[in-house]
């Protein structure tokens, strides 16, 4: 191995099921991860607090802790990446995941060829800023914010906020388009490069971003709602009556 090249990326795989465990492991070390395996929740935030992996694949049901209460003590102790993975079809159990945190989700059964595009795409956002030889990415602000996507900090008024990557890159996408709706398949497009999916993950994304960002997340004066299309930010709502 070359002493320059990067070291694999450290994944945590997170399922009571030793089967899919095993396969969603080895279609991920095949990739190039490097990979640890955690069958409840009680070894999951034991290997993370160990390993500091740089993603987390986590099923949502598990023995001993859930996964919900998993990924709100992963979100509570850093920024790392969560991808969840659920056996429910009800939307308000994957709404739920995003807003205790989760980046994403996938729903089972899945294509493990998918999942790992999955894990790859988060990843290469989380990493994307400040790689060498990688220009320097412009700070951004409005509305008291700033956003800095070579240090991925964010602050309101001087005070950091504690956002998720997909929270991040969503404000990082409002801030550089100020007054200009969007909607929500163009934001699913435009932010996060996906082609498809539920529309109900940008809802959720855009009331958690609300509830860190605005002074009275219920009458929102930042990220306003375009009735009938989306969504427009307005740099200059933190001064409005």
């Amino acid at each position: 191995m070359n002493s320059m090249e990067a070291p694999p990326a450290r994944v945590l795989v997170v399922d009571d099921d030793p089967t899919v465990s095993e396969v969603v492991a080895g279609y991920l070390r095949r990739a190039g991860f490097a990979v640890e395996e955690a069958g409840d929740g009680p070894a999951a935030l034991e290997a993370a607090a160990r390993t500091r992996p740089d993603l987390v694949v986590l099923d949502l049901m598990l023995p001993g802790i859930d996964g919900l209460e998993v990924c709100r003590r992963l979100r509570a102790a850093g920024p790392v990446p969560v991808i969840m993975l659920t056996a429910r079809g009800d939307e308000d159990d994957r709404i739920t995941g995003l807003e205790v945190g989760a980046d994403d989700y996938v729903t089972k059964p899945f294509s493990p060829r998918e999942l790992v595009l999955r894990v790859t795409s988060v990843l290469r956002r989380s990493r994307a800023a400040g790689g060498p030889g990688a220009p320097v990415p412009e700070l951004l602000t409005g509305g008291g914010l700033a956003l800095d996507p070579a240090t991925h900090r964010a602050t309101r008024d001087g005070t950091e906020l504690a956002l998720t990557l997909r929270e991040f890159d969503l404000l990082a996408h409002f801030l550089r388009h100020p007054g200009r709706a969007h909607g929500r398949e163009e934001l699913m497009r435009e932010v996060w490069g996906w082609d498809f999916g539920d529309l109900s993950t940008v809802t959720v994304h855009v009331r958690r971003l609300r509830a860190k960002i605005e002074e009275d997340p219920g009458r929102p004066l930042l990220i306003r709602t375009v009735w009938g299309v989306g969504y427009r930010f307005e740099p200059a709502g933190e001064v409005a009556a």
